[in-house]
């Protein structure tokens, strides 16, 4: 599914949509390493295969807020705006948990709910979405979130 454009009067019907999961997008160790270098969060259990080999993980794992950060690209296929958008502004976050760390070279994709939507005023509404993201043939989600955005329509 791609972005769908809606009027802004049925902006507080999407209360309880839920999406089917978006595409896997692979967390491999250069991803790792570039996100690693950005945040100069350099610990070994994040970049040192060889060390990290020795931990319970087996081998190293994505930062969790590397994984956070690619809710925008995870959620893409579900979003949901108003006609005349004029900007959508990352809100914050009720709530995120890591739940399952991600290891280098899996797979991941995220599972998309609109738990709320509050008509601030005629042209802005503060939507939250619940965000399970899923880690390819694991039982336990790495993350979840309550995600919110302020979506404003000219």
């Amino acid at each position: 599914m791609a972005l769908q454009v809606i009027p802004k009067d049925q902006m507080i019907e999407q209360k309880g949509r839920k999406f089917e999961p978006g595409p896997w997008s692979t967390l491999d160790q250069a991803r790792i390493n570039t996100f690693a270098d950005c945040t100069e969060d350099h610990q070994f259990i994040h970049i040192d295969q060889e060390k990290a080999a020795q931990t319970p993980f087996g081998g190293t794992i994505a930062h969790g807020f590397l994984t956070l950060s690619m809710l925008v690209k995870l959620c893409e296929d579900s979003i949901v705006m108003p006609e005349n958008l004029m900007m959508g502004i990352n809100y914050g976050f009720n709530k995120v948990r890591f739940l399952a760390p991600v290891r280098a070279g899996k797979r991941v994709r995220a599972h998309v709910e609109i738990l709320d939507v509050d008509r601030k005023d005629d042209n802005r509404f503060l939507v939250t979405q619940g965000i399970t993201v899923e880690i390819e043939g694991e039982e336990t989600p790495a993350l979840v979130a309550e995600w919110l955005s302020m979506v404003v329509a000219a």
